[in-house]
């Protein structure tokens, strides 16, 4: 504890010499975060590479400008959204955005845009031939979902009521292939609930690169159960229902087929008889009739890369990899021009890294090595591997490039965290920069990490923030004997404060503790994030203490660190939590007795587990959109980390806030979405159940139709952002239990 008590004793001489200016300045409002843009960074929109290597497009004042990367001068107007106007009508479209073409002569522009969940939505097409200027809406036949040109422009394959379409462009036919689409039963072309979610993608076809052909998934979920919620609109709320695959539940039954536009045939692939198992990528080859698909078993700790023969759907097995835990699935894969190669990272040494393979099995080669993971691929250009990694410290990131001989170099070591939108041709990216106290600066790079111009230093966030009574986030090293690995080496853990601007260290200060804990994640990263900065801010100026951890379990410190929360999700992150609130306890400018933990969403699953595991240390809880039984949850992320609750009932209950609601002594405020499709209403119903069989008095706020990220108003009361009526929810009940207000 020494070392802790040390460090935090440096940040608060910077902070208390600074005080006397600090009290000069203004305090943050509530409706400076929600509803005025007092801390709205600006950011480069709308940056395409081009296909020429040598430059990019841009939405500015309603055009599609280009510009030369290296000169920075405008070479073009690609088009104008003014021009957007459809045959026989006067006024353009509202397009919410667009696609462009391979070959650049044409775009799609999506009007009309219908969510369905997080990622997927329905939108009304149009197609734009950029010479001619001429607008045609995609099809007339109803909204379409993931319309994609083929590679030649010639055509484009959507999506329509499950089923799957191709418009020739050149003679204006409309092509259904594929029939037997039904709602909450049958899906071609883009992945079930649990898929989308849980796996990260919407788009479930893929045209072959010659465009003589189309993969695409097919979901038969009509054995999966459906879970229904209550719409409240209307004198009779109305019930909405969908497929959602519990833990220990069936799945979706998933095939990968292919079209063939020349004979109309389909193909199954072949992906093995086992069909309890996961699809959750594929991607053709460089050969236009290889297809690659990736299977994972129910467990996610094997993966095979299989190679289909479009044609036949007969497969083989290029790559197979088996872990103790879980494998956790990337779009870092990659197939080379050899047609002979690939490249994929793997955590089997441990870390992170990136591994050269042949397809025919015959040779690995690991490219990286070493005690530090890498957390991206950007691509590669034929000689480097472009790469984002953690390699000077798991709150960082930089850019690196790798030969295929395993060469590394630096490219970007600027301080705090990098992120890189490189060019089609590799020569030239834009690095997005920030540290935890300083606002993202967009800068143009070549690709030896030299300086071609600043875009965007967000000068104006900078001065702008100068007027307010602000504390800088601090990073500490937290060091206790539970801080321990399974094969007990001892680690330091990561963290960060925001102590009151006028920070007395005489005084007694409370303290929340800010978490999310699920796995692989970080709260605590040198990076700008005003999404909990801002509000720290606050919370600070009316005299509280803000810290949060990288708790066991999180990410960028290798797969032990991150997998040894494996089958008892929950149970080492809430024991960091309460070593955490035993440690700030300790601080002679800290009221033990007002110790709060806030999160969302697994952070709400913390933060209850806080109030009930962690009673006798935590005085106060704010749990938004907790799972409180992994039961609840659905089975992709639940069994990845937990296996099923037949195999692992323990693991399920023990660590389960609805398991444990008789411990609570102090604070509990509860909040949720009615509409949440994602972590649903009934996880806060099976808690409320359990609180008050066991007598728990508690506070409670219900958000009607509303989803997991709680947001948007009810224009038809007038009532504005849903967030800022949470946010001051949130905000007087902690004031009133740590302030006494």
């Amino acid at each position: 504890m020494a070392k802790v008590k040390y460090l935090l004793i440096i940040a608060l001489a910077i902070v208390v010499n600074a005080a006397s200016y600090a009290q000069e300045k203004k305090n943050f409002e509530l409706s400076d975060l929600y509803e005025r843009p007092v801390l709205q960074s600006k950011g480069v929109r709308g940056m395409n590479p081009m296909r020429d290597g040598n430059t990019y497009g841009t939405i500015e004042k309603g055009e599609f400008n280009i510009y030369n990367y290296k000169t920075g001068k405008k070479v073009k107007t690609l088009f104008s959204f003014a021009e957007l106007i459809p045959e026989g009508d006067t006024v353009p479209i509202r397009a919410y955005n667009y696609i462009l073409s391979d070959d650049e002569t044409k775009a799609l522009f999506l009007t009309n845009i219908n969510y369905i969940y997080r990622h997927s939505f329905t939108s009304d097409y149009y197609v734009y031939d950029i010479k001619s200027k001429k607008l045609e809406p995609l099809s007339t036949n109803g909204s379409q979902r993931l319309a994609s040109f083929s590679p030649d422009g010639t055509k484009v394959a959507f999506m329509r009521d499950n089923n799957l379409f191709i418009k020739d462009l050149t003679t204006g036919e409309e092509k259904q292939f594929t029939s037997d689409g039904l709602y909450n039963n049958i899906i071609n072309g883009a992945p079930d609930w649990v898929y989308e979610e849980e796996f990260s993608f919407s788009q479930g076809f893929h045209w072959s690169p010659d465009g003589k052909k189309i993969a695409f998934y097919k979901f038969d979920e009509s054995k999966v159960k459906e879970f229904h919620m209550e719409e409240f609109e209307g004198l009779y709320p109305e019930w909405y229902s969908f497929k959602y695959p519990k833990a220990g539940e069936d799945n979706s039954i998933v095939g990968v087929y292919v079209y063939n536009l020349e004979n109309g045939k389909t193909v199954r692939m072949n992906t093995g008889k086992e069909t309890d198992i996961y699809l959750p990528r594929m991607k053709w080859t460089k050969n236009p009739n290889v297809v690659a698909i990736q299977r994972l078993n129910r467990h996610q700790n094997n993966l095979k890369l299989v190679a289909a023969d479009a044609t036949t759907g007969k497969s083989s097995v290029f790559y197979d990899e088996e872990n103790q835990y879980y494998i956790d699935i990337t779009d870092d894969w990659t197939f080379l021009e050899d047609g002979k190669s690939f490249l994929i990272t793997s955590e089997k040494s441990g870390y992170n890294h990136i591994y050269l393979c042949k397809l025919d099995g015959s040779e690995e080669k690991a490219l990286t090595s070493g005690k530090w993971d890498v957390t991206r691929i950007y691509g590669f250009d034929g000689k480097e591997i472009y790469f984002q990694a953690a390699k000077n410290s798991p709150v960082e990131r930089q850019i690196y490039a790798v030969n295929l001989k395993g060469e590394i170099r630096e490219i970007i070591g600027n301080e705090g965290v990098n992120r890189a939108n490189f060019s089609k041709s590799f020569k030239y990216f834009i690095n997005i920069n920030s540290t935890a106290n300083t606002p993202n600066v967009y800068t143009l790079y070549n690709n030896k990490g030299q300086v071609v111009r600043v875009l965007e230093d967000n000068h104006e966030l900078v001065e702008r923030l100068k007027e307010y009574n602000i504390s800088e986030k601090q990073f500490v090293k937290f060091e206790d004997p539970a801080f321990a690995l399974p094969n007990g080496t001892q680690v330091a853990i990561d963290g960060w404060q925001i102590l009151p601007p006028d920070f007395d260290p005489n005084k007694k200060y409370p303290v929340l503790i800010y978490v999310y804990g699920g796995p692989g994640h970080q709260t605590v990263l040198n990076q700008w994030d005003h999404s909990d900065w801002d509000w720290m801010q606050l919370l600070a100026q009316k005299g509280i203490i803000s810290v949060s951890i990288n708790n066991r379990g999180s990410g960028a410190q290798g797969e032990l660190f991150k997998k040894m929360t494996y089958l008892d999700l929950g149970k080492y992150e809430t024991e960091d939590m309460i070593t955490l609130a035993k440690l700030m306890a300790k601080q002679p400018y800290v009221d033990a007795d007002k110790i709060a933990i806030f999160g969302w969403s697994y952070g709400g699953f913390m933060a209850a587990n806080g109030i009930t595991k962690g009673a006798d240390y935590i005085s106060t809880a704010v749990s938004v959109a907790p799972v409180t039984n992994w039961r609840y949850y659905d089975n992709i992320y639940t069994e990845r980390y937990m296996r099923t609750p037949q195999e692992n009932p323990e693991g399920y209950d023990d660590n389960s806030p609805v398991s444990n609601t008789a411990m609570i002594k102090g604070n509990f405020l509860l909040c949720h979405g009615s509409g949440d499709d994602n972590v649903h209403y009934q996880n806060a119903m099976e808690l409320i159940k359990s609180m008050i069989a066991n007598g728990i008095q508690f506070d409670l706020m219900i958000y009607p139709n509303k989803n997991h990220g709680i947001y948007g108003g009810y224009p038809e009361y007038g009532d504005g952002e849903c967030r800022m009526h949470l946010f001051t929810k949130i905000d007087n009940f902690l004031f009133k239990h740590l302030l006494d207000e």
